[in-house]
């Protein structure tokens, strides 16, 4: 056993360790959280790195086998839980999938920087460190990229069209507008010289290598194939991350016929709910309607972000009829930064840090406004903000007595989504959906939640092909066409996770209902003061307290 692990005497013990080691593999991760040591470094993913990941991976549970687990059964049920999906995701080597239109150093390495505090000495040290390391770990990637190609493991070709234009984003024609430098533009006149120094002599000529290397050497080797399943051992692999991101053991055809059904139920609804309107077309050409009609689209962005804001307004004075537990870290509605809109999701959020006094923040695409309708911007509000994952995950953080793993999660997709599309059906209780095109709009946005059961299963397990997948949105969903191509080539880059989300909505669903002789802020007490679960760990907890 490592000296990680060695001597663990408690299950605090072991709980401390593991957090810890996750934040030195992960210094990434440990700015996200707000985590005190690890700002001045990258992850090392050199190949070293990952055999000696594989090698210690079963080591906690070794621990955990140790020691007494009677003093904290629920953390040690959920520890045990989340280093058997470790262990089981490093049997692949996901690793050599280092990059695509939605992840990689081309956009983890500005979003990363615009996260670290630069307000101390140190911390300006930790940043300029960060900044050096950057040649390695791009160094790494091209070798992580090299191996894949050995060993036929690529991102899909078509999913990387973009990938080379998010590289010029670091080459502005100002130099301050340079992403790894607009975090220091408030910084002292001797640091942001050597910054400088830094990325030009540095960084930049580091990201242009890789850059010439993706678009030389990458791209022309990726594959034309888009199903997991088309990898080595993918049928496992999908199998795998399938189990992983739902914390179920549905099949993907199981999953795959429950989005087909909701479809269908989903669909009829919103065709009652369109007749509540006063559009006077003809049915076939609501859609049309809804894509083009002006007064559902903004001038300029600043006039889309404020529409968030309002509604986020909107919803604060009827919070507390619903919830007992508030956060206290504030909230934030931002742009997507430009370099990153083109491929980027309508909006999405990251998450604050109390020790660091960052503020969640959701993140609102301005891009292409004439693909971004109003009729959905409530259901996305409660979704990435308030209620939804600002809650969520500010409240397991600042969560007294629970170890860091449930304070920070770093798993159970389908709880942390789960939740987020839950919210998203409280809009009449929040007072919104008021006006029946939002009321439309939440329907769509639990359509495509449906869509995502169909089309990730269907691209990754049962056969069918992109244009397959981008023709079954077209046929049952009003979203633009730039948002649908967007939101396939996402499934096909991030396998799995794109079902979490109703998976987990369906389950809050059920136990909200199953509990419904209850107050309604007790069941949201239950399900928010736990942190992220699996989902047979929510409903056992769900069952005790309301003895249902």
């Amino acid at each position: 056993m490592s000296e990680r692990y060695r001597g663990v005497t408690s299950l605090d013990d072991l709980f401390d360790r593991h957090w810890r080691a996750t934040m030195e593999d992960s210094p990434e991760t440990a700015t996200y959280v707000g985590w005190h040591e690890f700002h001045d470094r990258w992850s090392d993913l050199s190949a070293e790195a990952f055999e000696r990941r594989r090698r210690e991976a079963d080591e906690p549970l070794q621990a955990l086998a140790a020691v007494d687990r009677s003093t904290d059964p629920l953390s040690a049920d959920l520890f045990e839980a989340m280093v058997r999906s470790d262990v089981e995701a490093l049997a692949f080597p996901a690793e050599l999938l280092p990059l695509d239109q939605l992840e990689g150093p081309q956009n983890d390495i500005p979003f990363l920087l615009s996260a670290m505090a630069v307000d101390s000495d140190a911390q300006l040290g930790d940043y300029l460190a960060r900044l050096r390391g950057i040649p390695t770990l791009l160094a790494q990637v091209r070798e992580l990229l090299d191996r894949g190609v050995t060993a036929g493991i690529t991102v899909p070709r078509i999913c990387l069209r973009d990938v080379p234009e998010q590289f010029d984003a670091h080459f502005p024609d100002d130099l301050a507008d340079c992403p790894e430098l607009v975090p220091l533009a408030e910084a002292p006149t001797a640091v942001r010289e050597e910054a400088e120094a830094i990325v030009c002599e540095q960084v930049q000529p580091a990201l242009r290598a890789l850059q010439e290397y993706v678009v030389g050497t990458y791209l022309p080797a990726a594959r034309e194939s888009i199903a997991f399943t088309a990898l080595p051992d993918g049928h496992e692999w999908y199998a795998e991350r399938v189990r992983h991101h739902t914390t179920t053991d549905l099949t993907p055809q199981e999953i795959h016929d429950i989005g087909q059904a909701e479809v269908h139920r989903i669909t009829a609804a919103m065709r009652d709910v369109m007749a509540e309107t006063d559009y006077a077309g003809a049915p076939e050409d609501f859609a049309e309607f809804l894509r083009t009609d002006p007064r559902f689209y903004f001038e300029s962005p600043d006039a889309l972000l404020d529409f968030y804001r309002r509604i986020n307004e909107r919803v604060q004075p009827v919070i507390p009829s619903l919830f007992r537990l508030t956060p206290r870290t504030p909230l934030e509605i931002v742009p997507v930064p430009p370099e990153q809109a083109p491929s980027a999701p309508a909006a999405f959020y990251l998450q604050g840090s109390s020790t660091l006094n960052r503020p969640g923040r959701f993140f609102a695409n301005t891009y292409d406004l004439a693909s971004r309708p109003s009729w959905q911007m409530e259901a996305t509000c409660l979704h990435e903000a308030i209620p939804g994952h600002h809650f969520q995950l500010s409240l397991a953080q600042e969560a007294e007595g629970m170890p860091e793993f449930r304070r920070n999660p770093l798993g159970c997709t389908a709880y942390v989504e789960g939740w987020g599309l839950y919210c998203e059906s409280l809009g009449a209780e929040l007072g919104v959906y008021t006006d029946p095109y939002q009321r439309y709009g939440a329907l769509e946005a639990e359509l495509l939640r449906a869509i995502r059961l169909v089309t990730d299963t269907g691209m990754h397990a049962l056969g069918w092909s992109r244009e397959q997948a981008i023709a079954f949105f077209e046929e049952h969903s009003p979203m633009p066409q730039h948002d649908i191509v967007v939101e396939v080539d996402r499934y096909i880059v991030l396998p799995g996770q794109a079902l979490a989300y109703k998976v987990g909505q369906m389950k809050l669903q059920e136990l909200r209902s199953r509990s419904s002789s209850h107050d309604v802020r007790d069941f949201h007490e239950e399900v928010l003061r736990h942190g992220a679960l699996p989902l047979d760990v929510l409903e056992r907890l769900v069952v005790q307290r309301f003895a249902l």
